[in-house]
């Protein structure tokens, strides 16, 4: 995909606040069976095409809105990803203004998950 400089400048920005995890990092915690809250921010259509098991879907478009909601406890851990770990990356910056403190955007996001066979679901 062709991002603008303008978007590639605030997610560079971002970048510099937030903590990145990789998705074999998750994958790992996963099988050993860590409690691990994974944040899906696509857009609807994006999660209806498939999704990592177990994550919850908060839109990039309402997670400010909802995630008090959805996650109070902001000593909760949580990943977030996206299509390729951009919009995660703003997405995980906006939380930690938000006061949430274990936040962590995963690199390479869904995209990356999928070319390395990890489990899926529709």
């Amino acid at each position: 995909m062709d991002h603008s400089p303008g978007f590639l400048a605030l997610v560079a920005d971002a970048r510099t606040r937030i903590r990145e995890t990789t998705c074999e990092e998750v994958r790992r915690r996963q099988q050993a069976g860590e409690p691990i809250h994974l944040l899906d921010v696509r857009e609807d259509h994006e999660w209806q095409a498939g999704h990592i098991p177990g994550a919850i879907h908060l839109g990039k478009g309402i997670l400010e809105r909802d995630i008090e909601r959805t996650v109070p406890d902001r000593d909760t851990e949580l990943i977030l990803y996206c299509g390729g770990g951009f919009r995660s990356a703003l997405a995980a910056d906006a939380l930690m203004k938000m006061g949430y403190r274990r936040v962590a955007s995963m690199a390479g996001g869904w995209r990356r998950w999928r070319e390395l066979g990890f489990p899926t679901e529709p």
